[in-house]
């Protein structure tokens, strides 16, 4: 059984707009998205709508039990590449014809934002009627305003953030320009239940958005270059939107939430602050750079029992990736947060460009060093990950070698089968790959995936290359990066060049703060 606190119950015959909120993956994944709980309550704010939660794998709200195709929007936030399936499943199990071509006007219109519908909306753009390109908070209310008096597609077509296959219109992204002006929610569903199954991945927690999008430049990730330029919430709206979720609540552990939460400017004030007020602190991962050993002791200090960092590989890769910490700096965090009897999470990649056997013995050599470091072994645990070319990154001219990853994931099995190591499928990885940067074309196996068990060998025939002059799926998305600087990031990947942060050197006229 499981209670709710704080969710919108509404007259439906007194509002004009029946929405929706379709999350194609299950309950705790929902309710531990932070931009999911943003637009539940950014649209319910509107007299004229009422936004319902629907979760996979229901096809029915959880507020009035109403089924998906009596809304008329439905709006599917999409987090994960994989969750494409869980789309068609949900449309397809809610009588809803698949492609948008075989809908019509007695329909719900289907709508789709987030990462994944931001970074590339091709592979799924078959079932799609409307991608949100950017914050949802951003473009909402205009979309909304304008449906209210015409639902035609067209009538859309000059909204900043909109992209519409039927047309594959070229699209800017729209995001919040003022993280104080941006939407902070202060009266959260809260989730009552002892059925683990249920609960969030933050547990009872306050999700505080301290920042968004990231300036590091790392060129595997995607982050990094989706939603620049960073953009901070001031210390004081912070503290001030802690208390008032506290009051409407009663929850006094706080999640830091953003892209680089450690390179937020005042963390360790922030920290001191929340502190002061008997708040609890967790953050999902800390970026090594930016920890010092004060900012360990004030988050041990206010109950943080774990904490995720990411090393990413060896020195030299890590040079070429653009995330050039020393050695010294990673043991010397590690160091610290054995000492203050941290549980320790590690993140590292293979599959990077230009990465030989040698530098996967060098990994398994690092991985056994830092193991040592703690005579209780299960206080560190290590999750290696096939990297994954994302789009608008310039990792997007790089491909996906499937049997050199088999073939290294299995030589670390094997290497590293004392230690705590979790090695992420190399199918599963390379299936993402496919997902996340190919055309539309993508859209056929993902069907056929509703029907059978595809085989490695059909998803291997979409298995997309591409050159650095070709024109790239994703290309009528322009979400402030320019290109022509993905380039230049690309050749110096290539050099072992770095690139500092933002805000450790002058503009590098990337091409995000032109407006």
């Amino acid at each position: 059984m499981i209670y709710e606190d704080n969710i919108f119950k509404k007259d439906y015959k007194k509002i004009d707009i029946r929405i929706g909120l379709a999350y194609p993956n299950i309950y705790r994944t929902a309710m531990s998205s932070l931009g999911y709980n943003i637009l539940y309550n950014f649209i319910n704010e509107r007299n004229d709508a009422w936004c319902e939660r629907i979760i996979y794998p229901n096809t029915h709200s959880i507020e009035s039990n109403t089924p998906f195709k009596n809304f008329d929007i439905i709006s599917f936030t999409l987090q994960f590449e994989e969750d494409y399936f869980n789309v068609l499943e949900m449309l397809k199990q809610a009588e809803i014809p698949l492609k948008r071509e075989d809908r019509n006007e007695h329909d719900p219109l289907i709508i789709a934002g987030g990462p994944c519908a931001t970074a590339n909306p091709m592979p799924i753009s078959e079932y799609i009627d409307i991608f949100i390109i950017g914050e949802g908070e951003a473009i909402i209310n205009k979309f909304l305003d304008r449906y209210r008096k015409n639902k035609n597609l067209e009538n859309f077509l000059d909204i900043e953030g909109i992209y519409i296959p039927k047309f594959n219109n070229e699209c800017r992204i729209a995001i919040v320009d003022d993280m104080d002006n941006a939407y902070h929610i202060t009266q959260p569903i809260i989730s009552r239940t002892d059925n683990e199954e249920y609960k969030t991945v933050f547990g009872d927690s306050i999700m505080l958005n301290v920042s968004r999008g990231c300036t590091r430049g790392c060129r595997f990730c995607m982050s990094s270059y989706l939603y620049r330029p960073m953009r901070e919430t001031n210390i004081d709206r912070l503290i001030d939107i802690a208390e008032k979720t506290r009051q409407n609540t009663g929850l006094n552990k706080i999640t830091l939430i953003g892209a680089a939460v450690s390179d937020y400017s005042n963390i360790e004030l922030l920290i001191e602050r929340l502190e002061e007020r008997n708040f609890q602190i967790s953050t999902p991962s800390l970026r090594i750079e930016s920890i010092t050993h004060e900012s360990l002791k004030l988050l041990k200090e206010s109950g943080l029992k774990s904490i995720t960092l990411a090393p990413e590989s060896t020195d030299i890769l890590r040079k070429r990736i653009n995330k050039d910490i020393p050695d010294k700096k990673i043991f010397s965090v590690i160091r610290d947060a054995v000492d203050l009897d941290f549980n320790i999470k590690l993140y590292f990649l293979i599959g990077l460009p230009y990465e030989t056997m040698d530098d996967i013995e060098g990994l398994c050599r690092y991985i056994e060093k830092i193991a040592n470091m703690h005579t209780s072994r299960h206080k560190i645990k290590f999750s290696i990950n096939p990297v994954v070319p994302k789009p608008h990154t310039p990792l997007q001219w790089t491909s996906y070698d499937f049997k050199d990853i088999k073939r290294k994931s299995k030589y670390i099995k094997k290497k590293l089968r004392k230690f705590n190591v979790k090695i992420e499928s190399p199918k599963k990885a390379l299936i993402q790959y496919i997902l996340s940067c190919g055309n539309s074309d993508v859209s056929t196996i993902i069907e056929k995936s509703l029907q059978k068990n595809v085989n490695i060998h059909e998803w291997m025939e979409y298995l997309p290359e591409y050159d650095i002059d070709d024109v790239l799926p994703w290309d009528k998305i322009d979400v402030g990066v320019k290109k022509e600087f993905l380039k230049i990031e690309y050749k110096r990947l290539k050099s072992k060049k770095q690139t500092p942060w933002c805000d450790a050197s002058p503009c590098y006229k990337c091409g995000a703060c032109e407006n």
